[in-house]
């Protein structure tokens, strides 16, 4: 495992639109397992391929619930409930900001060793995830704070 380098707000790829993984092989593993380090050193709960510089559908996510989510093509299949909350963003250090996200999400992803998996998440989790595919679609949560 590595660390690698953060990208930061203002840097063009994380505006760019991240591409479908096509197969889940020992160069993904090796992305996932990297990404779940630099998350860990930079204290952070999700971090988002395009974040560390690769324009992949591929996201990590620890949330402090016993478990670390590695998820490749992340689809949210349905979304209910709301809840506001304060985010923050690796890419966007020492800044924060109030946004609005569902409560409860279904995700589909492919784990890291290549098997669907369908995830009914709430809360925080969901929050996180909704977040990280955000990544992967060129968004930033500063794009989604809410104005007072």
């Amino acid at each position: 495992m590595a660390l690698r380098n953060l990208r930061y707000e203002g840097d063009e790829i994380l505006r760019k639109k991240s591409r479908e993984v096509s197969v889940v092989d020992d160069r993904i593993r090796t992305l996932l397992d990297d990404m779940v380090e630099t998350m860990y050193a930079n204290d952070g709960v999700g971090l988002a391929a395009p974040q560390v510089g690769i324009l992949k559908r591929a996201i990590v996510i620890d949330v402090e619930d016993g478990s670390i989510y590695k998820m490749v093509n992340p689809v949210i299949l349905k979304k209910s409930g709301e809840q506001t909350g304060q985010e923050g963003c690796l890419s966007v250090p020492e800044t924060k900001g109030n946004v609005k996200r569902p409560m409860n999400v279904t995700v589909e992803y492919l784990n890291e060793n290549g098997k669907h998996v369908t995830l009914d998440a709430e809360g925080v989790l969901a929050r996180c995830i909704c977040h990280e595919v955000d990544h992967l679609e060129g968004i930033l949560f500063t794009d989604r704070v809410i104005k007072k």
